[in-house]
């Protein structure tokens, strides 16, 4: 049967009559809509979707908001559904998904991503963390950082070494770990902006069993790929209005300040506002895209432009309102859920920032792939490509 929108308009009525927003539990109605194919209506059937164009999501999204439904909270399960989702439908097994991907959607389970660690800095292909195979299962020890939503996690998604005899590209494999597993301990990372968003992940003979393996043994870096570069999409790519995002609220600050304004900073910021707009629109190309199939390496030259405008705009706003720019008035050590950039002050705004340029990699290897894989430039040289993991300089 053909998915269009009026197709999916009925199916969207039909759940409405059968689970009325305002008389329903709102965990049981976000998994009547799983269950009616309505969750994201270009994944299989029985997994959330119809198999449906991409683009169709947003008539059933529109018709449910217009209802007073719920939503899964799409932030504080970014993670989940930005990254580890896609991940598990293109490598997983029937198992897997049926395992995985509902509680994910409906928010039931928070997930995180343990790749970073403080040994391999930009180099993510370097990283030391070690699976050893031990009977119908592996164990893990290692250490992560820079692990967003840990303390809130029941799942991760991990990559770890499983062979130190072959290039480091070559002996890595991909799991989803139990963060439950009495050998996870997660601890706070203090930032700048005084809150511990982020955490350093230690990982002590933790058992993984082999059903929580996705992809084959030795090809996790090809399978982070989808990991990665649907990571850059969904950091660099969301849907925001205009004036959204980082220009809203120096934009605000401009028209309600008159007594702020200089010639200089006005040109500045009208600079930036032209920036953060075309920004906006190749943003909704990209999602254009990603109707026709996986996200490709333009998500990294947006989430490169999203960190310089991000740091450029926050710091001509510290400017903007000069002495009062940094202060902000809950330094605390807080364990936040979500990361709020537009809903603080400008200083928070301002130090948040600086992490943009690492988070979700690094400005440098972003340039590096952007030159290569999308302009199509030389390589840089790379001495190390062929040697053996175990005989790398570390």
């Amino acid at each position: 049967m053909t998915i269009d929108a009026a197709e999916l308009s009925r199916r969207t009525g039909e759940l409405l009559t059968a689970h009325p927003p305002l008389e329903t539990d709102r965990t049981a109605f976000l998994k009547a809509r799983f269950d009616a194919g309505l969750a994201w209506v270009h994944y299989p059937e029985g997994l959330g979707g119809l198999g449906a164009p991409r683009a169709l999501q947003a008539v059933v999204d529109a018709e449910l908001a217009a209802a007073g439904a719920p939503d899964n909270d799409p932030r504080r399960i970014g993670i989940g559904l930005g990254m580890a989702a896609p991940t598990i439908l293109k490598y997983g097994t029937e198992e897997q998904k049926q395992q995985f991907l509902r509680p994910l959607w409906v928010g039931e389970e928070v997930w995180c991503q343990l790749f970073s660690e403080p040994g391999a800095g930009s180099d993510l292909a370097a990283l030391g963390t070690r699976a050893v195979r031990e009977g119908d299962g592996w164990i893990v020890n290692g250490q992560k950082v820079w692990t967003s939503s840990a303390h809130l996690a029941r799942w991760a998604i991990l990559i770890a070494r499983t062979d130190p005899d072959v290039p480091k590209h070559a002996g890595i494999t991909y799991f989803v770990c139990d963060m439950t597993d009495p050998g996870v301990e997660v601890r706070p990372l203090r930032q700048i902006t005084g809150e511990a968003e982020f955490n350093e992940v230690f990982l002590t003979d933790v058992r993984i069993p082999d059903a929580h393996r996705l992809g084959e043994v030795g090809d996790g870096w090809r399978v982070a790929q989808t990991t990665l570069m649907n990571e850059r999409v969904s950091i660099g790519g969301m849907r925001i209005p205009r004036e959204g995002g980082m220009i809203g609220p120096i934009s605000q600050t401009w028209r309600e300040r008159p007594e702020l304004r200089t010639h200089d900073l006005h040109q500045r910021l009208l600079k930036l506002w032209v920036e953060a707009e075309v920004a906006r629109l190749s943003g909704e190309r990209l999602r254009q895209q990603l109707v026709a199939g996986q996200p490709g390496h333009e998500g990294a030259g947006m989430k490169l432009s999203f960190a310089r405008l991000n740091q450029e705009i926050s710091g001509l706003e510290v400017e903007l309102r000069g002495e009062e720019g940094l202060l902000y008035d809950d330094w605390t050590m807080r364990r936040p859920e979500l990361v709020d950039f537009t809903g603080r002050d400008a200083g928070y705004r301002y130090l948040r920032s600086k992490g943009n340029s690492i988070e979700g990699g690094t400005s440098e290897v972003l340039l590096n792939i952007v030159a290569e894989r999308v302009l199509g430039l030389p390589a840089e040289p790379r001495t190390d490509k062929d040697v053996a993991w175990k005989d790398l300089a570390r």
